[in-house]
């Protein structure tokens, strides 16, 4: 009875962490849309994720010694890359594309192993790719001549390419877990890499030249008035902390697994949630391909061979796996 009671609720923490993950772009959009620089909301999604985080980080301070790397990789590229990749891409095309086409990440990871680390690769991953990268061509219409945005298709797939680099930093250090080091806390990986997200995207994006008057006044959800300030809470709020949180709660109460197949449920969401809040409509052929490249990146996922141990990052949503099942499996991000 427990043991189904605890499943069902990391089942509840896992939806909720894709529903908190696949809000990030719908409440970002708008304010892109009012006049902040998507490197801004960037800032200010990761700053403000980071201030919350801080007595968590402060609680974990040893893994400032002990896995520098490590905190590193997740604050360059599964925070900052990330996230400034996405959020430029979603300025330029829509927020359900940009995100089917973090997906290829699976897949890309996929190739890095059996081209660069020239490791073998099951028949079925390599079935995944290719039905991820067939969706991908249904979702941007390949047969139309690519009718959108090429900066921001190459932007979204900098994001899924900064997904891959987590992953292979992540798997470089396996050897340390091998040899008994202990496993990360991964809250504690989440407020660190928020931190060395903050510093880094400070220095690149220099916010104090932002317009924060701006954070005072209204934009739009698809003919709806909002307060930009109400969107700015929902996306360091719900969008960020609460999301990495019930994301790695929930892997500990589930297996990396089950909680990557719910996991998969973020790019759904963000697509329902952008038809409904912004007007983003996508045509059948898309939807077919976004089923598609889902359907890819899940097999390429589940087909990709483990490491012994040692934790890796996933997901578009930016949700953190590990191969014993202590960082959540996925995902971004978003």
């Amino acid at each position: 009875m427990h043991a189904s009671q605890g499943r069902s609720a990391g089942l509840g923490l896992a939806l909720a962490s894709a529903f908190a993950f696949g809000g990030s772009g719908v409440a970002a959009k708008p304010l892109i849309e009012a006049g902040i620089d998507p490197l801004h909301v960037v800032w200010l999604r990761v700053a403000g994720a980071a201030l919350v985080m801080l007595p968590v980080a402060w609680r974990h301070r040893a893994l400032v010694r002990s896995r520098p790397v490590l905190l590193l990789g997740f604050g360059l590229l599964a925070v900052a890359g990330v996230q400034a990749c996405y959020f430029m891409a979603i300025s330029r095309i829509p927020v359900g594309v940009a995100l089917l086409v973090e997906y290829l990440a699976p897949a890309l990871v996929l190739g890095w192993v059996r081209f660069v680390q020239h490791r073998p690769v099951t028949r079925a991953a390599a079935v995944g790719v290719v039905l991820a990268v067939g969706g991908l061509a249904c979702v941007v219409e390949v047969w139309s001549g690519l009718t959108f945005d090429v900066v921001g298709l190459l932007l979204a797939l900098g994001a899924a390419c900064c997904q891959v680099g987590y992953f292979v930093l992540s798997d470089q250090g396996s050897g340390e877990q091998a040899a008994g080091a202990g496993t990360p806390h991964p809250v504690g990986v989440i407020a660190y890499g928020l931190l060395i997200g903050t510093a880094v995207l400070t220095v690149v994006v220099r916010p104090w030249g932002m317009d924060w008057s701006r954070l005072g006044g209204s934009t739009t959800m698809n003919g709806t008035d909002v307060p930009a300030w109400l969107l700015l809470v929902w996306i360091v709020l719900l969008a960020t902390v609460i999301a990495y949180v019930t994301g790695v709660i929930s892997v500990r109460m589930l297996s990396p697994a089950v909680a990557g197949v719910v996991a998969c449920l973020e790019a759904v969401i963000a697509t329902v949630l952008a038809w409904v809040l912004l007007g983003e409509h996508l045509a059948a052929p898309q939807l077919i391909g976004g089923f598609l490249v889902l359907f890819g990146a899940f097999i390429a996922q589940s087909s990709t061979p483990k490491a012994p141990s040692g934790p890796v990052a996933s997901g578009p949503g930016g949700q953190l796996a590990g191969a014993e099942g202590e960082l959540s499996a996925d995902r971004a991000t978003s």
